[in-house]
């Protein structure tokens, strides 16, 4: 098992979920992070932590889809080991539907 990073996240990127994870398995894009399946150690202490309610265990019917995602962009986005500054209007975006296709951006993060 493995935790994932699903669209929750976009725009609201949070990153509280950075500060708890004790092997640094989060990387960042530009509107949102993943979690590296083959680095994380399923200890699920990132999934309470999250104020979008954005992660999920692998075994959730819903996060099939975002395992591959979060593997593929983990691979080429930079790592972040710190909390960083979530975006000013994140709140605005916590709950909003649809955001993988509407505001998905494949660009890097600043990384920490």
């Amino acid at each position: 098992m493995t935790y994932v990073v699903t669209e929750a996240c976009i725009r609201c990127k949070y990153m509280d979920c950075v500060e708890v994870c004790p092997v640094d398995c989060f990387y960042e894009g530009e509107v949102m992070l993943v979690i590296n399946p083959d680095e994380c150690i399923d200890c699920g202490v990132c999934e309470p932590e999250c104020p979008a309610e954005a992660i999920l265990p692998d075994t959730e019917p819903e996060a099939e889809k975002w395992l591959e995602l979060n593997r593929k962009y983990s691979a080429i986005w930079p790592n972040i080991t710190r909390k960083g500054t979530p975006p000013a209007d994140a709140d605005e975006w916590k709950g909003v539907p649809n955001k993988f296709e509407r505001y998905f951006s494949d660009a890097p993060g600043k990384g920490s």
